[in-house]
């Protein structure tokens, strides 16, 4: 589920944070997309590492951890600032401070869903998502028996207030947990309706214009991944 956030924090780094500077902005966007994808992993172990009490962490230590080779470790943390240092390694504490400014997890991001059923109940609860920062506040749906009620506090609406409210709240993320027939809809309307970042769990690929960023999390896909693999190594 990082892999949207990631996306997401990189393309803010480059387009929508003041803050950023030229320069940053620009190692933004040299980043391989693998390596993006690599350091939720390490910033996960680190805060691991960190709870226990490690203090310094060495990038073949790292490399180990994750089954990575200790060149792409080095080589990926160099993208964020980080350097290490000779005999000690990484600081835990400053390389957890280093890699959450770099991917945005340590800013708020808030995101409406659309489709208030039972997948899009669980990711409401999921408590994983703070840890990156982001927060949905609103689900939307067109079920009558659904409008009016809310999700472990999140308020469920009528889809009909999805503008209204998005461009008040000035959210930027949508994500769509809705049957597949209805996936390119609710893209379009989001599209339209302002959202920057669209991520779809739909089992469709949906299309977008080329200025809104998109991640489709197929869970059917990676179930028929892991079934295939059993079934072959029987």
């Amino acid at each position: 589920m990082n892999d949207f956030l990631t996306n997401f924090a990189v393309q803010k780094q480059k387009e929508m944070i003041p803050s950023v500077t030229e320069h940053e902005k620009r190692k933004s966007a040299a980043v391989p997309e693998p390596a993006i994808r690599r350091m939720p992993s390490y910033l996960t172990l680190l805060r691991e590492l960190s709870s226990e009490g490690q203090e310094y962490i060495s990038a073949p230590r790292l490399a180990v951890h994750l089954d990575i080779d200790p060149t792409q470790v080095v080589k990926d943390l160099a993208y964020t600032g980080a350097s290490g240092r000779p005999r000690v390694g990484y600081i835990v504490a400053d390389l957890i401070e280093i890699l959450e400014e770099f991917l945005g997890f340590n800013r708020k991001h808030e995101a409406f869903l659309v489709g208030a059923g039972y997948l899009g109940g669980a990711l409401i609860q999921y408590q994983g998502f703070r840890e990156a920062g982001m927060k949905i506040v609103a689900a939307f749906d067109i079920d009558k028996k659904k409008i009016g009620t809310d999700i472990s506090g999140v308020p469920v609406f009528d889809l009909a207030k999805f503008r209204d409210l998005a461009g008040r709240l000035h959210i930027t993320i949508g994500i769509i947990t809705t049957p597949s027939s209805s996936a390119q809809q609710i893209a379009d309307l989001m599209v339209g309706w302002g959202i920057k970042a669209i991520w779809n769990f739909a089992p469709i690929a949906i299309k977008v214009p080329s200025h809104v960023i998109v991640q489709n999390t197929h869970i059917y896909s990676n179930l028929a991944v892991i079934l295939n693999k059993l079934e072959h190594s029987r």
